[in-house]
């Protein structure tokens, strides 16, 4: 199925205003959709278009690229071996999967320059030394990132295009919802939890409602990942990095330690593994900040970061991995919220992957107590010139000392304070303590 995705406005401003300068490059993890995205966008935006998906591309194919010098001949080749006819400044030709072909990344200047039609690269791990290795990266490109589904495009996908403008709505009110509005709000919230966002799961949820053969698609995609991973390091680091994920984060770590993820020690080329494993952009870091403040960036600790897997969906079946398959009880125990588990870190992967898509940079905060333990800050965001700091619980709470100690500690720089969690609206002194739904909305 083809999904309503956000990015395709962002791609019509990018045809209107910057196209006749810039290539446009969709970059994504695997499997997010952005294939099917750009043919569709292609489709209805274009009179014809060329795809050259490089993943299957044929030895002619990627010989056309070996010399650029005359493009009228390169034209007249690439409309006879596809039989389509292009149009100038009313066709667009696509590069799918260009990591795997970096002459044709490169000819992006050229091609741009001469002027004749538009361009679309789509990609992932485009930065890895192979696939950048010897050849120039072009400037005339104008970069998007596609991500998992968000929550609101979950909802589109179920048919359900009004609980977005809603929970908008009775955010800004900053009313309780009421018991009844805010179960089910919470539940479907859960599903998406579950499901995730990734294009085939929830094309497989509509098709089938199922979510034992959810699991397994969502399993299929995880094998892929790990293959890449195991491909980008084959000493197995990152694949171990990947796979222990949700148990670094169930043990409330400060930071990810390679030694416990791996049971080995970091060597030197730790750090150059883990830049890897991020521009794959399945996974999502969060860096320590040793100086909480606007401008976080300044003072973030690069060796002391958290990770997080990009979609929820993947990070609920990663922590069920050894199961062979996740069962539909544990599903339904899931939904229900009666798992008899800690949550915790399930609700902090979920709030992390919705505030990356909708932009943020994601940093955190420790601090020791008096005791010799830390206090931590999940999440840190600016809000104009000040701080918005944020805790997430799994369920009802008790205290939020973390939160309250930080913002004793830095009060000059905290605008508000939040608490995401799974309960209705509520204000605890100056602490706001928001259900999790609303989050997209910070």
């Amino acid at each position: 199925m083809v999904f309503k995705r956000k990015l395709y406005d962002e791609m019509l401003r990018w045809k209107a205003e910057l196209s006749d300068k810039y290539a446009l490059l969709i970059k994504g993890a695997r499997r997010v959709g952005k294939s099917t995205l750009v043919e569709e966008f292609a489709k209805n935006e274009y009179d014809s278009y060329i795809l050259i998906d490089f993943s299957v591309s044929s030895e002619e194919m990627d010989g056309l690229f070996d010399n650029m010098r005359d493009l009228n001949y390169f034209f007249f080749r690439l409309q006879n071996i596809f039989q389509v006819t292009l149009y100038q400044r009313r066709s667009v030709i696509i590069f799918d999967e260009v990591q795997l072909q970096p002459l044709a990344r490169q000819a992006i200047k050229h091609l741009v320059k001469d002027g004749r039609y538009d361009y679309i690269e789509t990609g992932s791990l485009l930065t890895l030394k192979k696939n950048v290795k010897n050849i120039v990266i072009p400037s005339e490109e104008h970069r998007l990132t596609l991500y998992p589904m968000d929550y609101e495009e979950f909802r589109w996908a179920l048919g359900d295009q009004v609980s977005a403008d809603f929970l908008k709505q009775a955010f800004e009110m900053k009313r309780p919802a009421g018991d009844a509005v805010h179960r089910k709000w919470m539940r479907d919230l859960r599903l998406y939890m579950i499901i995730g966002g990734m294009p085939q799961s929830v094309d497989t949820y509509l098709k089938t409602n199922n979510l034992q053969q959810v699991d397994t698609i969502k399993r299929k995609i995880l094998e892929l990942y790990d293959d890449d991973f195991r491909k980008i390091d084959p000493s197995g680091t990152a694949s171990l990095v990947f796979r222990n994920i949700p148990s670094q984060l169930s043990k409330h770590a400060s930071m990810l330690k390679i030694e416990s993820a791996t049971n080995s020690r970091a060597t030197a080329n730790t750090p150059a593994i883990i830049a890897d494993m991020i521009d794959s952009m399945v996974l999502t870091p969060a860096y320590h900040c040793t100086d909480p403040h606007v401008g976080m960036g300044l003072t973030k600790a690069p060796e002391k970061f958290k990770m997080f897997i990009n979609d929820t969906g993947l990070f609920i079946t990663l922590c069920f991995w050894d199961k062979g398959i996740t069962e539909n009880v544990i599903y339904n125990q899931l939904l229900a919220d009666k798992l008899d588990a800690n949550l915790g870190y399930i609700y902090e992967n979920l709030v992390a992957q919705m505030l990356r898509t909708a932009g943020y940079e994601l940093y955190y905060y420790t601090f020791p107590d008096d005791n010799k333990h830390n206090y931590e800050v999940d999440f840190l965001l600016s809000s104009g010139n000040k701080l918005l700091p944020i805790e997430v619980k799994s369920s009802g709470y008790k205290t939020h000392k973390s939160l309250d100690e930080f913002c004793r500690k830095y009060s000059s720089r905290i605008s508000r304070r939040i608490l995401l969690y799974t309960k209705d609206y509520h204000k605890d002194g100056e602490t706001v303590c928001l259900p999790v739904y609303f989050t997209p909305f910070l």
